[in-house]
């Protein structure tokens, strides 16, 4: 199979921060090259094998509900014994440059890789499909796969799907520290009003954190000046206020010195700040033609964030994206002539629609309910039946999500 993968960017150079490759996506690499996978395992850093969970950002509850100290376990779950049930190896996290140059090494023949070529427009002529690139250059294939994001330029296979705004901006970052519960703790959310921060073990003694704000789409930090050179952090200071820089947040709040312990090893250049867009699922409509094939059209095909845009506190988006890439794969690998393509790609499309909307489903739940714990844990009997059917639950959903077989 001869392939061209087109990036947009203008030159290959290493980018982004870390990829958590959780136990179901590092299956499906090691199914499609098991070098590959023993590079990755080999260079990643293990974050099953401690403690993860949800924690009260600042003392909350009541004698009838419950008290809680900030910085309290409200669930703890475990992620390893899922994985080992499933036969599946631990979740790691890699750095995004590392990924790539395993996969350049092992992944792609020489030349597969054009930069600075993005897909503007396709459409059918004579038998192929025809790729448009943005400086004129066209391209001919039998299949054109679309994994281009949310703003996908082929995601009109999926013109059934809306791209919703979540309601929550995200600053994020890597931070290079040595969190104070490194020994203990792998993965963490401080639960509060309208907003949470995350954080994970990046491995090398760094943390990779992310605080969700809910508030409306198009808001802008200010530029840094003389007075404030530090604008996003001032903002996080005061949105996590632990009781040192500010004594609390805008609502009373004194909040778990964690986060800030993050955020304070920070440079304010280090932080990006963006809005969060997930989408509904594919099957959320009445179309049949839409349940048959939702993912293609003819030669055309979309897979991961161009399909299914999720919110990140499950850490399935890229997970999801590589069951994609061995299904499609699997598909393709059946045709023996061209005039099947279109049909492998509908197979493709239908075997991954339903398991994908569910996990979409989970995230868009998990992070709407995660800012009303807050006012749950003030209500008598509603909050402590919520924590347990949070902490019973998780072992399924991590069951689902861990299955050999996608």
């Amino acid at each position: 199979m001869k392939v061209a993968l087109f990036e947009q960017a203008s030159s290959y150079a290493p980018y982004g921060g870390l990829i958590q490759i959780q136990s179901n996506a590092l299956r499906a690499i090691e199914r499609i090259n098991k070098d590959v996978y023993d590079e990755l395992v080999a260079a990643g850093t293990v974050t099953a094998d401690r403690v993860s969970g949800l924690k009260i950002g600042y003392k909350r509850g009541n004698k009838l509900a419950g008290l809680y100290d900030k910085g309290d376990w409200l669930v703890r779950f475990d992620t390893l014994g899922p994985a080992l049930e499933a036969g599946l190896p631990a979740t790691v996290v890699v750095d995004r440059p590392v990924i790539q140059q395993i996969f350049v090494k092992h992944g792609f023949p020489e030349e597969t890789v054009r930069i600075a070529s993005r897909v503007v427009d396709y459409g059918d002529e004579g038998g192929c499909v025809k790729a448009v690139l943005e400086d004129g250059t066209v391209a001919y294939g039998d299949v054109l796969v679309g994994a281009d994001g949310v703003w996908s330029s082929t995601v009109r296979v999926a013109d059934q799907a809306q791209r919703r705004f979540s309601g929550f901006t995200c600053y994020a970052a890597l931070a290079d520290i040595r969190a104070s519960n490194i020994e203990e703790v792998s993965y963490q959310i401080l639960l509060g009003d309208k907003k949470y921060f995350v954080s994970t073990d990046g491995g090398g003694e760094r943390q990779q954190w992310f605080a969700l704000i809910r508030e409306p789409p198009g808001g802008v930090d200010p530029e840094p000046t003389a007075e404030n050179p530090t604008p996003k952090l001032d903002r996080l200071r005061r949105e996590f206020a632990d009781g040192n820089v500010y004594a609390a947040d805008a609502d009373g709040k004194v909040w778990d010195g964690f986060a800030l312990e993050l955020v304070e090893a920070t440079p304010e250049c280090d932080i990006k700040r963006r809005d969060l867009y997930d989408g509904a699922p594919l099957l959320d409509n009445l179309d049949l033609k839409r349940w048959w094939s939702p993912w293609a059209d003819g030669r055309v095909a979309i897979c991961g964030d161009a399909a299914h845009p999720m919110m990140p506190n499950l850490g399935q988006g890229g997970c999801q994206s590589t069951e994609d890439g061995y299904r499609l794969a699997e598909e393709l690998a059946t045709v023996t002539h061209t005039k099947d393509t279109s049909a492998a790609l509908g197979s493709y499309s239908r075997k991954r629609v339903v398991r994908t909307s569910i996990v979409q489903g989970f995230a868009q739940l998990g992070s709407d309910l995660l800012v009303d714990f807050d006012l749950m844990m003030t209500i008598p009997l509603v909050g402590p039946f919520f924590l347990k059917a949070t902490q019973l639950s998780m072992p399924w959903i991590l069951r689902f999500l861990y299955t050999p077989e996608f």
